[in-house]
């Protein structure tokens, strides 16, 4: 309201004016409300989150109660969101935030931190680290069987889970991204040990953390710097050298020789698969056309194993075309073997890349066949050429009865769809007798040679007097 006065006709006057600032009251109050809370679920944001515990921080001396930080993640979330729709995606978030409101008291404090993470601050716990944990745990278990019932939304049944990493804080004024950088690292812990399960954070887990980080500099650092080769393990059919799996070893300046078992995940988890997956690929493509200069090596062909991270690229097959029209390498020389899980994932355009590179006369071959989860009706779609019977079920072939079935009915598919069948792990020459039996007759492993450098492959095809190098 403002008011002014001044005279009329001699007479004095006050001239007041009424302004209604309701409205705008409204939305300076709706602005602040978005600044913190998240709009979907109502809960507080993350910049709401980051005011509470730098206020913990702030005034840590005050109290000597111990807080915590439950890191929440559902798990699965994308496959689920992807399956049935981002609106009903949207309405299980909102479900979820519900029901984690619920399992916590008025004082605690509940936020989305974004997509389908949520962080729960404890407050006012015991003063004692240990109990301040199992108070912490007591929570999170509620949350894991409130999170775990069956939702109903949209008209759909559905069922989520979630993964929980805890921290607990108190008055040693820890930095908050630490406090938040550990619960998270506790639950991913969890998701690594299975899933909805809860994990507390140990500072071995940091040590970890830290030693995988010093890592993947020393993996980038070893692409750069060329640390890496090949090996190659011989496939053999009736007594005769076929081809060749080609196997990745890291020639570490401090650690030595590296298997890929050390060192793939890291690399797919950081993106280095990519430029890995390059080099071994033009590798083995320059070793194909070194060996078709050599009558008894013209027609030996090379397999390698390519990555789900590399294989989702959109410039896939013509990553794989350029390599073959620069290096000279025969196309029908090339065997890429991919994992049964790389196969159920986006289908559709597997099948495309798959067929456009088969028609230029690449073969597939499915990596670890019969661990995964395959379909017969997408695998009859799937343009392969050769299935592997996994080294599992030839480990136990002669004292399982049910790993004997496997192999039986991997053999007996792969006649029926026209496809060729190779078993790898062969140690044994009773393994070996075993699976011929069967009607397997290609055959992959130590009783036939450990993976070799590339010299000591040539001295098993030719003798020591030549190179095919």
């Amino acid at each position: 309201m403002s008011s002014s006065t001044f005279d009329l006709d001699g007479e004095p006057c006050l001239l007041s004016v009424l302004r209604d600032i309701s409205e705008a009251k409204k939305a300076e109050e709706e602005i602040r409300h978005l600044s913190l809370f998240d709009p979907l679920t109502g809960l507080a944001n993350r910049h709401q989150l980051m005011e509470q515990l730098r206020r913990r921080t702030a005034f840590a001396g005050r109290s000597r109660h111990n807080w915590a930080v439950l890191f929440v993640d559902l798990d699965d979330f994308k496959t689920l969101n992807d399956a049935l729709g981002h609106q009903t995606g949207d309405l299980l978030l909102q479900e979820v935030a519900r029901r984690l409101a619920a399992c916590v008291s008025e004082v605690d404090t509940v936020a989305r931190s974004g997509g389908d993470e949520f962080v729960l601050i404890l407050k006012d716990l015991s003063e004692t680290p240990d109990d301040a944990k199992a108070q912490a745990r007591v929570v999170a278990d509620k949350i894991l069987d409130a999170v775990g019932r069956p939702y109903h939304l949209d008209g759909r049944a559905c069922i989520a889970t979630c993964s929980i990493g805890i921290t607990i804080f108190g008055v040693n004024h820890e930095n908050i991204n630490d406090v938040l950088q550990q619960a998270e690292l506790a639950m991913y812990q969890a998701k690594a040990e299975g899933r909805n399960i809860v994990r507390v954070f140990v500072p071995a887990l940091q040590a970890a953390v830290n030693a995988r980080a010093e890592m993947g500099e020393a993996l980038r650092e070893g692409i750069k710097t060329n640390q890496f080769m090949l090996y190659y393990q011989p496939q053999v059919e009736h007594g005769e050298v076929i081809g060749a799996e080609t196997l990745v070893r890291w020639n570490h300046p401090s650690l030595g020789i590296l298997s890929p078992g050390e060192f793939i995940s890291l690399a797919e988890e950081t993106k280095l698969i990519l430029p890995l997956g390059d080099w071994i690929l033009e590798t083995a493509c320059r070793q194909i056309a070194a060996w078709a200069q050599h009558e008894q090596t013209a027609q030996l062909k090379i397999a390698v194993n390519i990555s789900a991270v590399q294989l989702r690229k959109d410039d896939f097959v013509q990553t794989v075309l350029s390599v073959l029209d620069h290096t000279g390498a025969n196309p029908t020389n090339l065997d890429l073997e991919l994992t049964e899980s790389m196969l159920v994932d986006n289908v559709e355009e597997v099948i495309t890349k798959m067929t456009a590179l088969k028609s230029h006369g690449l073969s597939f071959s499915v990596d670890d066949f019969g661990t995964g989860y395959s379909s017969l009706a997408y695998l009859k779609r799937l343009p392969l050429d050769q299935l592997k019977i996994d080294r599992a079920f030839v480990r136990d072939i002669l004292a399982d009865a049910g790993s004997g079935a496997i192999a039986q009915t991997i053999i007996s598919l792969g006649k029926a769809m026209g496809l060729s069948v190779i078993a790898e792990g062969v140690e044994t020459e009773e393994q070996r007798d075993y699976l011929a039996n069967l009607g397997c007759h290609r055959y992959q492993g130590y009783l036939f040679s450990r993976p070799l450098p590339l010299e000591e492959f040539a001295l098993l095809l030719t003798g020591a007097n030549a190179s095919l190098s």
